[in-house]
């Protein structure tokens, strides 16, 4: 699908709190420009709670139309059928993947999965793990049952990490920036990182195996992680003058 740093892109809002689907391709392109070797609009680093589904179109619509790099949509939905929904959405719209989020409080997302692939119309799909946003997430064991090409794993857990890759044949991308110089050298194929918004050269390092890039992240990473999404956006502000607006 890609290989290198992915970028879950920020969504940029007015000072009304209205979509800025223009600014947010503006900004996935700049960061393309920096070296991004894939972009995921509509994920959870993007509020993707707060955006209805025509909002999720026009963004995949606007930054498909600027960047030459493979465009993921987020598709996740609370239940199979808006998951289902949204991921054909996202086909017919040009994305080259869809990240579909699992569903809360779902111990085994088989079925969901399934019905979300029977939608999908070929459109490859990403199992995306991350417990903190919607548990309990994907179990590694089910992971060869579902039909994906592959998984995000936003969990920074290295202990589940390793268990994925050395059970599991497909790629895995991780979404924390404080495992890329574990994961590169490992055979992570990619990461896709909100960090990447603010930090994407660096992020670029540490995934190549640079220790001195991976600790040099700590401070960005941490300053992301306070009062989400704000941190994020404020570091995302800093490097390009992006408007900090946020629906959360």
């Amino acid at each position: 699908m890609f290989t290198g740093i992915g970028v879950a892109l920020v969504t940029l809002f007015h000072d009304d709190r209205s979509l800025d689907a223009a600014g947010t391709a503006d900004l996935a392109a700049r960061l393309v420009d920096a070296g991004v070797r894939a972009v995921l609009v509509a994920g959870s680093t993007g509020e993707a709670d707060t955006l209805d589904d025509d909002e999720r179109c026009r963004l995949l619509d606007a930054v498909r139309a600027r960047v030459p790099v493979p465009v993921l949509a987020g598709t996740g939905g609370t239940w199979a059928g808006q998951a289902a929904r949204r991921t054909a959405a996202a086909r017919d719209g040009g994305a080259d993947a869809a990240l579909v989020l699992s569903p809360r409080r779902v111990a085994d997302p088989r079925p969901y999965y399934a019905e979300v692939a029977a939608a999908a119309g070929g459109l490859p799909l990403l199992a995306y793990h991350f417990p903190a946003v919607s548990a309990p997430g994907v179990p590694v064991e089910l992971l060869p049952e579902l039909p994906v090409v592959g998984t995000k794993d936003s969990s920074g857990d290295p202990e589940r990490l390793l268990r994925t890759l050395s059970g599991w044949d497909r790629p895995v991308f991780p979404g924390a920036a404080t495992l890329l110089s574990y994961a590169g050298p490992l055979g992570c194929p990619g990461a896709i990182l909100a960090l990447a918004n603010a930090a994407p050269e660096r992020c670029a390092a540490a995934f190549a195996g640079d220790p001195a890039a991976q600790l040099a992240l700590t401070a960005d990473h941490l300053a992301a992680q306070r009062a989400f999404p704000a941190g994020i956006k404020a570091l995302t502000a800093a490097r390009w003058g992006t408007s900090t607006v946020s629906r959360a």
